[in-house]
């Protein structure tokens, strides 16, 4: 008996690895696409549902580490295995969740690293330091990105559009244009 669950762990364990080192593809451009979706890794995302299970191991048959509660909540694919993704999230969380719990709108999270200071952000009128301000959103604030390009993101939070500088948010990377 004690063979045969021994037998198993280790086969779960191979498998684990297995998929661990599953490789991705560059592509001509020199960046690295997923295998299975095809898709830029890392890239960023958003949970879809309300409740999304991250589990150590790519399937239903592993544990559950986390449990998001949260819908929209940016997180980074950072790797691929069949259907399931491998997530991080601004903490630096990673596991892994079925796609089908993930969704392409691009949210951010407002300078998670100043969460439990006594800071805000500043929400621009537009692209520019001088902008009249729209709100000051607390660290934490998770917002929805519709654009971003020249260092700022045209973001919405409670119904409010503004602007907020790209380096003062999670859920984009520098430079990176929408």
């Amino acid at each position: 008996m004690r063979s045969a669950f021994r037998g198993l762990a280790l086969a779960g364990i191979a498998s684990l690895l297995a998929c661990l080192w599953q490789p991705a593809v560059a592509q001509e451009t020199g960046s690295i696409t997923g295998t299975y979706s095809k898709l830029a890794l890392p890239r960023f995302v958003s949970l879809k549902s309300a409740r999304v299970n991250l589990r150590v191991g790519p399937g239903k048959d592993y544990a559950v580490s986390w449990l998001y509660m949260k819908p929209g909540l940016p997180v980074e694919i950072v790797q691929e295995y069949e259907l399931w993704r491998r997530i991080r999230d601004s903490e630096g969380t990673e596991g892994w969740v079925y796609h089908s719990l993930l969704s392409g709108e691009r949210t951010a999270i407002a300078a998670p690293w100043l969460k439990g200071k006594s800071t805000t952000i500043d929400l621009h009128q537009s692209a520019a330091t001088d902008a009249a301000l729209v709100a000051q959103l607390e660290p934490g604030v998770v917002t929805k990105v519709d654009e971003c390009g020249l260092g700022w993101c045209k973001v919405e939070v409670s119904g409010r559009l503004g602007y907020l500088r790209q380096n003062d948010i999670w859920g984009v990377y520098p430079d990176e244009r929408l």
